[in-house]
This record gives C-alpha cells, structure tokens and sequence, in this order.
C-alpha cells in the first residue's frame, strides 16, 4: 500500500486595493456617523477596487504572491478553485478561468463555489478531498470580491459593512501527517436563504430596466436577524469541532473568523475563552470582504511575523445561503 497523502497549507497571499473609503467618507453620502458605525460593527474603513478593477484582477494579483511564496512555478499549479459572489461575468465565464488564464495556467481544471462568506473554506474542503484523493498535487484556492459592484452606496444599512480584495492559498499533497488539516467542516441551511441575497440578475429576477430600477442588482440583507444567527451557528459549530479533536479554545494560537462584525467576532472569542492575542482581527480596515476575508486576515498575521510554521489555524465563517464552515489545519510552508 501506498503512503497516505494530506492536505497541506503552504503559503497565502493577498492584495488590496489603494483606494481607501472611511467612515467619514460615508457621512457625507448617507445619514450616518464614524461613532455609530464603529459602535456597530467595529469598521473604521475599507478598501475599493477601481471601476476598472476587476475581481479576476485582485485575485490574479494575490494569487502570483502565494504561488511565488509557496516556492513553485505556475506550472505546478493543477486545479484553480476561486470563491466569490462577485464574478467578473454572470455564470460564464467563471472567475477561476479568467485566473488562470491572466496567470498563463494552460489545460488545468477551474471552477468557481458560490457559498458567499463562507466560501473559501468551502474552496479548501474541496482542494483538501482533491489532494487527499491523489487527483491533484497543488491546488490554488482563492477568495475574491468587488463586492463594491453589488452595493447601493444609498443604502445605509449595507454600504457601510462592504469592501474590496483577494486572497490566495497553495494547498499541496504532502506525505507528513503533521503538516495535514487536523479536521474541515462545511454545512448550509437553505431555509434562511432571503437573510442574505442578491434578487437580479438570475431566473427568478432576470436582468431587465425593471429589475435595475428596483435595486434588484444590489445586495439585500436582513441584518438584525442575519447577526443573532451567526453568533448562534458559529459558536455551536466551532466548539463542535474542537470537542470532536480534543481542543479547547486555549489550544489555538490563532483563532481566524469571518471579519463581518467585531461584535460577532467577540461573542464568539468570548464563548471560546480565547485572549485577544488569540483573536485575528482585521474587520476595523477592511471592512467585510466576504470570500476574501479569512485569507487577508491570515496573510496579515503572516507578514507581521506573528504567524510562525506549525502553527494551528481554527477559521470560522458564516454568509448567504446560509453557509458555515469551520477548519482546523496548521499553517505549513515547505521552508
């Protein structure tokens, strides 16, 4: 029999864009303050991509950062998995093939998930199975969004929350148990589908001068009854995978969640017992970057230096769907 092969996160990387939307910025386009919206949700500013910037832009940019630290060529890379909401194009072509193609990636499989903010641990499930199945060696999973193109900057409830950016990940097969994930875990609930939803374009709302007059395009969210879920789900589901490994919430140097709220990003540390040393938290400069969010959050505890080899990583996400996911794994470069 052969060895048993794992899954192993080798590198990250991420890009940002230079254009920067504070809280004041937004005081002078809708009623509201810099003291609410911090109060609220913790945000100071976020990044936005330029109008001709697009998602497959940013997600190409962070993906030659992780492919470079992960020590290997493009042409090592055998599977582009890209989770957004915020396609270049609707339905086709997926992002991921524009990815590959603006990386010089040839005759390698690409697809896109679409599992909103829960979407790159989602994209890592799915690499994980691939490696672990022996079907691929070195998987570049990426969560990408302009999620400024789906924002009404009229509404006050949603263009605050939302910013810009990619994130990028080489996930290779490796033969040392240690370097593997300790455990993944991906879940949905379809009956709270309206919490979180984007009505047009689509089957239902097909694009049209009606759909666009009524704001179909933009993002909807239930935002009061969207928060005591996810504080709800995310606690349940992460202490759920520590019990199952035999964790507590001391043992993890570094507890990376969906940057969505720094009030869900408390309650749930605050269930886990786990020190604000613990707690990545990047929520206050960019804002909610759905799919992109947990990557930028690791790539910034990584350039800091605060993120060492071997170190375990507990993510934890929620978004539209509903989605959640949670993953334990230990951060693995080759050098």
């Amino acid at each position: 029999m052969g060895k048993n092969i794992y899954a192993a996160f080798r590198s990250i990387g991420a890009y940002v864009p230079k254009k920067v939307l504070t809280n004041k910025d937004f005081e002078k386009m809708v009623d509201t303050s810099d003291e609410w919206i911090v109060k609220r949700t913790g945000i100071k500013e976020r990044h936005i991509a330029e109008k001709d910037e697009s998602t497959s832009d940013m997600a190409t940019k962070a993906s030659k950062i992780a492919i470079e630290r992960a020590g290997l060529e493009v042409s090592d890379i055998d599977l582009v998995v890209c989770a957004t909401v915020t396609p270049d194009y609707f339905n086709m072509p997926s992002t991921a093939c524009l990815i590959s193609d603006k990386l010089g990636i040839k005759n390698v499989q690409a697809f896109d998930i679409s599992a909103a903010c829960s979407g790159f641990v989602y994209a890592l499930s799915v690499a994980k199975a691939f490696i672990e199945s022996g079907m691929k060696k070195n998987v570049l999973v990426i969560g990408a969004e302009k999620f400024s193109s789906i924002v009404d900057y009229t509404d006050r409830s949603t263009c605050i929350l939302f910013g810009d950016g990619a994130g990028a990940t080489v996930i290779s097969a490796s033969d040392k148990k240690e370097e593997g994930f300790v455990d993944i875990h991906a879940s949905a609930d379809g009956s709270y589908w309206d919490f979180l939803i984007t009505p047009s374009p689509g089957s239902v709302n097909p694009a049209s001068c009606e759909a666009i007059e009524q704001g179909l395009q933009f993002v909807k969210m239930k935002g009061n009854e969207t928060f005591k879920l996810a504080v709800k789900t995310l606690t349940k589901d992460v202490k759920e995978i520590l019990k199952k490994n035999n964790l507590e919430g001391k043992d993890i140097p570094h507890f990376v969640p969906h940057q969505a709220n720094y009030r869900i990003i408390k309650a749930v540390g605050d269930a886990l017992k786990m020190s604000e040393e613990q707690v990545v938290l990047t929520v206050h400069k960019y804002g909610n970057t759905s799919a992109a969010s947990i990557p930028m959050a690791i790539n910034d505890i990584y350039e800091s230096g605060r993120l060492k080899k071997g170190e375990l990583m507990l993510l934890d996400t929620f978004g539209g769907g509903l989605t959640w996911a949670s993953a334990l794994l230990p951060f693995s470069p080759k050098n």
